[in-house]
């Protein structure tokens, strides 16, 4: 009997799909005592630019993911690394799923993959499931769950894991201001009056010195998975960009995607639907989230404003390069038609927090 679809899953999209007999032949070659029956796939909806599968045969489950379909930049979408960064990651950060297989066998996918393990629960969107009932006391619950597990995560001694050989903390922040100020040049289009003093003040702002910790470098609400009765997070995902980092970079990320209700509507819904944490009361101000992770993790914020304005700054360069690739034809979706007023409104909102005093 087929198995229902969950919430976070739909039928594999149209060009998208996996050869079925390859892949099932590929499981039971590689994975001891699978079950007896056949091998079921679905997608999850979820519009990251990697490929993620649930695979299904009786009552085994796993997630498998590859790159995107097409020519894939050097040294983006490595599944290796990711695999590399779960194997250290899980046995002693348990949010992070459980990597069970790496194959660069292009016959069976397509392109490199690799499997792991399926985690079940809520992720906290836009919106909560149907027959949540949302509270400020439950909000305020959330947000700190998630400072607590950003200070957890940079608390684990990166030097204990392999991840210090795929990472080089020195020089971490310098090269990321320089490379992401290229990108942005790389894809300009439209004139923005402030960008020119916003990237010279971003290279001339570069901490001296700073912490080096595990940072996952995508943190937010939709990458997070929590339990039925939302008091822990039980899946953590998307590590492809995790490395060994300035932490108050990562927390500068997290932050740029963490919308308050005050925000302005460009700012709430750049990216679509505004998140949750714009449109219930008692979830954190990005303030009181900044202080609260300080005062748990013992690090220094006297100079957030900095990392802050990096990471409005960083989102509108992600934002400038997708509208590059739609005013050069390469890619035709009309949701990216109107994406340089949300470029925009990006830069003239780092150049603001730039002047600000956290």
């Amino acid at each position: 009997m087929p198995h229902q679809m969950s919430k976070d899953t739909i039928p594999v999209r149209i060009g998208e799909e996996l050869n079925l007999s390859i892949l099932e032949k590929f499981l039971h070659e590689n994975i001891v005592s699978l079950p007896a029956g056949p091998l079921e796939i679905l997608q999850f909806s979820a519009g990251h630019s990697n490929l993620t599968y649930q695979l299904k045969m009786g009552d085994w489950e796993a997630v498998l993911r590859r790159p995107p379909l097409g020519p894939v930049a050097p040294k983006a979408h490595d599944m290796k690394r990711e695999f590399k960064i779960l194997s250290e990651l899980h046995p002693i950060f348990p949010a992070a799923p459980k990597p069970y297989l790496f194959s660069n066998n292009l016959d069976i996918v397509g392109s490199p993959f690799f499997l792991m393990e399926r985690k079940n629960g809520i992720v906290v969107d836009t919106s909560f499931p149907e027959g949540i009932s949302v509270t400020k006391d439950l909000c305020r619950d959330l947000s700190e769950i998630m400072v607590d597990k950003l200070v957890e995560l940079h608390d684990i001694d990166y030097k204990q894991t392999e991840l210090a050989e795929i990472s080089k903390p020195e020089g971490f922040m310098e090269r990321q201001v320089h490379g992401w100020v290229g990108r942005y040049e790389r894809a300009k289009t439209d004139e923005i009056a402030v960008v020119d003093s916003l990237e010279k003040w971003l290279i001339d702002h570069i901490p001296k010195n700073h912490d080096a910790a595990i940072i996952h470098y995508d943190f937010k609400f939709n990458n997070a998975m929590f339990n039925d009765n939302l008091t822990e997070m039980v899946g953590l995902f998307d590590w492809e960009m995790t490395t060994v980092g300035d932490p108050l970079a990562d927390l500068g990320v997290a932050m740029s995607y963490w919308n308050q209700p005050d925000d302005s509507d460009l700012l709430k819904m750049g990216l679509g639907k505004a998140p949750v944490t714009a449109v219930h009361k008692g979830f954190l101000t990005r303030r009181q989230f900044i202080e609260l992770y300080s005062k748990k993790s013992g690090r220094d914020i006297a100079n957030f404003n900095f990392y802050l304005t990096f990471a409005y700054f960083k989102l509108a360069v992600i934002g400038q390069q997708i509208y590059y690739r739609y005013k050069k034809g390469q890619t035709h979706d009309a949701r990216f038609a109107n994406f340089n007023y949300f470029v925009k409104n990006l830069i003239l909102h780092a150049a603001n927090v730039a002047d600000e005093k956290l």
